[in-house]
């Protein structure tokens, strides 16, 4: 085969999966004008933020975390061409979906953590964070991407009060995401993240990686469609990972921070498209 024609088909199907570019949204619902920063001493202003918190993307999805106790992170599926937050604010209408191929909120995140969310484990149960001193949202770029970031403080944990803090960074030219979750004054304290999923949903483990594909129950969208979400973690790192009812749970070993790097994809896409797709993906096979 001619090599010119070997080189455009190389770039035709590898780069695609590189080229994923960043973006980062936090405002007020009362004046929609973006800030970079938002400080809250009551903690919970869930209704009072646009899509309820600070949020950052690539081409390929949106994340957000929730402005309250949850320390839920909620999942934005898109097409995986351009950004979308600034224009749509997560929630475009149905005609942007049909019309202009918006991408849309179709992941519920119910009472978990939701996707690589984060909350504490007290060794016999989920601690969430209740920020007794306030709570924090940052927005900005980076020399590699964008991030978003929810600070608790004053959370009340096994006798004492921790400060922690959820940070998502987006990277250019990567699909994944990364969530470090930090307790800001150096204690060792017991994490819990992992993904949410809901009844039919495939569920998939591996050592270091779990996935779930399928379609969650109609929320925004009137005809909700099949998506992604898979976390990615250093084994050595957590205690325990197990599949609950409703989440593949992950536990860390006590620790003053740890990371784990998140996935997303959609029908809407044209590469990880299918569950077959996206767990091939996710596991490296």
């Amino acid at each position: 085969m001619n090599s010119r024609i070997i080189t455009a088909l190389f770039f035709f199907i590898v780069p695609v999966l590189a080229q994923a570019q960043t973006a980062s949204s936090l405002f007020l619902r009362s004046d929609s004008l973006q800030v970079k920063e938002i400080v809250s001493e009551t903690a919970d202003m869930y209704k009072k933020v646009g899509h309820h918190g600070p949020a950052v993307e690539n081409s390929h999805m949106a994340l957000r975390i929730y402005f309250n106790n949850s320390g839920a992170i909620d999942l934005y599926s898109k097409n995986g061409r351009g950004m979308e937050l600034l224009k749509y604010k997560w929630y475009p209408t149905e005609k942007d979906q049909e019309e202009n191929g918006a991408g849309c909120d179709e992941y519920m995140v119910g009472k978990t953590v939701g996707f690589g969310g984060i909350a504490l484990w007290d060794g016999e149960s989920e601690v969430k964070l209740v920020a007794t001193g306030g709570r924090t949202a940052r927005v900005g770029d980076t020399s590699k991407g964008s991030y978003a970031e929810m600070i608790a403080y004053g959370v009340p944990y096994k006798g004492d009060t921790v400060d922690i803090s959820i940070r998502i960074d987006m990277f250019a030219k990567k699909r994944e995401a990364t969530v470090t979750a930090t307790e800001l004054s150096g204690k060792k304290v017991q994490f819990l993240t992992g993904v949410n999923y809901h009844e039919g949903e495939r569920v998939s483990m591996g050592e270091g990686w779990a996935s779930v594909w399928g379609v969650h129950p109609a929320n925004v969208s009137v005809d909700p469609k099949p998506v992604g979400a898979a976390i990615l973690y250093n084994a050595k790192k957590f205690e325990s990972v197990t599949k609950t009812e409703n989440m593949v749970r992950l536990v860390s070993f006590p620790a003053s921070s740890v990371s784990t790097k998140l996935i997303g994809a959609s029908t809407k896409e044209a590469e990880l498209n299918s569950a077959k797709r996206f767990e091939a993906y996710v596991s490296g096979k």
